[in-house]
């Protein structure tokens, strides 16, 4: 048994569209490896939810013909990067962390937040996380974890779609508006639960709010139960480079109390940090 969820069409429609996409502009480059961005795909392919897959899914997500695949399995296999136990389920080995370790350890942003959002937790007894904006999804590059509030585990490298999560509206509310628009026009705003935004029109209002009062909170919107507040991060350049976050358990903690006693060191602790960067 595969571990992978049916997708629906509007799904696997999408996440074909997006390697579409991201390859027809080197169309024609003789300098572009085709190849590599072929075992690249697959490789990216792999998410928490799509954890073991078979040749066929991987196709189906990817959009990349079975037999290409194929070989790219082979070769990743081959360089110790997949494994497949059964003969014809595909897993990750953690042989991949090494894709992603080289940035976080060189990374002056990241080395610099996670010690920013140790000591903030420490001050706050929550979870807070720092990410960037990659694609059409945030990814965390610092994260300081005290108690699990979320069914997933996130880390350093987790992926969420960002119009649905409070750093990803900081992060979509500082983009210019051919940016934002082209965001838009490739996404499907899903509902990830009764909260979920979905309507375009409602997230551009959401974001606009945003905007004005320079901190996002996320109200359920990702997961029943979560309850979040961000605010944007500064390079002395002045652009935004990344958003900080707190997460907290909406059982426990009002949207009220993250305004008036999360949201001041939040801003605090992103200030500071800008400065280093």
């Amino acid at each position: 048994m595969s571990d992978m969820p049916e997708l629906g069409d509007g799904e696997l429609h999408r996440l074909q569209e997006i390697g579409e996409l991201s390859n027809d502009k080197y169309k024609g480059d003789p300098n572009f490896m085709a190849s590599l961005a072929r075992g690249l795909e697959v490789l990216q392919a792999f998410k928490p939810q799509y954890s073991q897959m078979s040749v066929s899914e991987i196709s189906q997500i990817t959009g990349i013909p079975r037999a290409a695949v194929r070989r790219c399995l082979y070769t990743l296999k081959a360089l110790g990067f997949v494994h497949c136990p059964d003969g014809r389920h595909y897993r990750l080995l953690p042989r991949v962390l090494t894709l992603g370790h080289a940035y976080l350890s060189s990374s002056e942003l990241a080395k610099a937040a996670q010690n920013s959002l140790d000591y903030l937790s420490k001050q706050l007894n929550q979870s807070c996380s720092v990410a960037t904006l990659d694609g059409d999804n945030i990814l965390y590059i610092a994260r300081a974890s005290v108690k699990r509030i979320m069914t997933i585990d996130l880390g350093r490298g987790s992926r969420l779609p960002a119009y649905a999560t409070s750093m990803g509206l900081v992060l979509l509310s500082a983009l210019d508006e051919a940016q934002l628009e082209a965001y838009l026009s490739r996404v499907t705003l899903e509902p990830l639960t009764a909260h979920t935004v979905v309507s375009e029109a409602q997230l551009r209002e959401q974001l606009a709010r945003v905007r004005r009062q320079g901190y996002a909170i996320n109200d359920q919107q990702l997961e029943i139960g979560l309850r979040s507040i961000a605010v944007p991060m500064h390079s002395r350049k002045g652009g935004v480079v990344a958003a900080m976050n707190v997460g907290v358990n909406a059982s426990q903690v009002s949207a009220q109390e993250l305004r008036e006693r999360v949201l001041p060191l939040l801003q605090r602790t992103a200030m500071e940090l800008a400065l280093l960067l």
